[in-house]
């Protein structure tokens, strides 16, 4: 296996011009084909595969959700509702508090666009007040925007969602996970930079939101001259790690944990080498057992992995939105 693959023994968690299938199956499928741009040409790969099908279950998620709420009334089945708590975990517990309120000062009210989630209609029938409450208001309720924040949630929840069903595509059995390779993170990373810089314009203006960057200082009108451009050199220069970071941090995670899964499986090959086999016969019915525990505990942490990954981009995009609508 080492010598098809150059000794490349990272080659299941890499990106790849084919998907890995089965030995009985041929062990992979042919090579993706290229395509012929002009200019350039594409070779198509698994990761892009895998990222389509994960926009594609996006896509899905967000369509079933429309469809079951848009006449006012909550989702229906766990499975829905498992989505749509999710979504709703996002939206009050991470981009609102996250970005805030920034420069408007408008009150929250909550009734008014949370799809009817404060009137209990079995309350409402008992008491016989029903009538009061006009079908359209109970049944074709028009959500609203209620809060400043709400306008970025589109992006962090595509955010969150593609991320996370980016890493548990990962989870089965030869596929793998694109959030695993820092050219999928580092994009990620800049279409969230391109956001910050985008949302800190619109609500401060080119020069403001640039001027933004220095914080204030009281110093003497020399020493501002000097400071203040050697600041926002350092805030810049910030700015562009700290999403640096996001896109690393990321990566990181997510191709540990599959390192780790590859090599717990790997003791197994190891043990069942024939050099090995015939010094230590026993060994493999220790060490086998042992991997197969280790490979079911990390897989179930590596689950745990795709949603906290997942929550962290979406939490940290809302932050770096936060700062820049409102610096100060």
């Amino acid at each position: 296996m080492a010598d098809s693959h150059g000794h490349d023994v990272f080659h299941h968690i890499r990106d790849a011009v084919h998907l890995e299938l089965p030995g009985f199956l041929g062990g992979h499928t042919p090579d993706f084909p290229k395509i012929d741009l002009g200019f350039t040409t594409l070779q198509l790969t698994k990761f892009m595969l895998l990222q389509v099908v994960a926009g594609f279950l996006v896509l899905f998620i967000f369509w079933g959700l429309a469809r079951h709420i848009r006449n006012g009334s909550p989702a229906r089945g766990r499975f829905w509702n498992f989505w749509e708590m999710l979504a709703l975990f996002i939206r009050d517990e991470v981009a609102r508090p996250a970005i805030g309120t920034g420069h408007h000062h408008e009150p929250h009210h909550p009734d008014h666009g949370e799809r009817n989630e404060g009137i209990d209609l079995g309350s409402l029938e008992k008491s016989g007040d029903i009538e009061h409450h006009s079908a359209e208001h109970v049944h074709h309720h028009e959500p609203t925007e209620t809060h400043p924040a709400d306008r970025y949630l589109p992006y962090i929840w595509s955010c969150f969602f593609f991320v996370l069903f980016c890493n548990l595509l990962g989870a089965i059995p030869w596929l793998g996970s694109a959030t695993g390779h820092i050219s999928v993170t580092g994009a990620l990373a800049i279409t969230t930079l391109a956001v910050v810089v985008i949302s800190g314009i619109r609500e401060l203006g080119v020069v403001g939101y640039w001027k933004s960057l220095v914080p204030g200082m009281d110093v003497p009108g020399l020493a501002k001259v000097t400071l203040v451009p050697m600041v926002w050199v350092i805030e810049f220069v910030g700015l562009i790690i700290k999403h640096g970071v996001l896109a690393v941090r990321l990566f990181a995670n997510i191709m540990a944990g599959h390192t780790v899964l590859a090599v717990i499986l790997g003791f197994i090959g190891m043990v069942a080498a024939p050099n090995v086999a015939e010094a230590y016969p026993w060994l493999f019915y220790v060490v086998t057992p042992a991997s197969i525990f280790g490979q079911v505990a990390i897989g179930l942490l590596e689950l745990f992995v795709a949603f906290l990954q997942a929550y962290i981009f979406a939490f940290l995009s809302a932050l770096f939105i936060g700062a820049a609508v409102h610096p100060h």
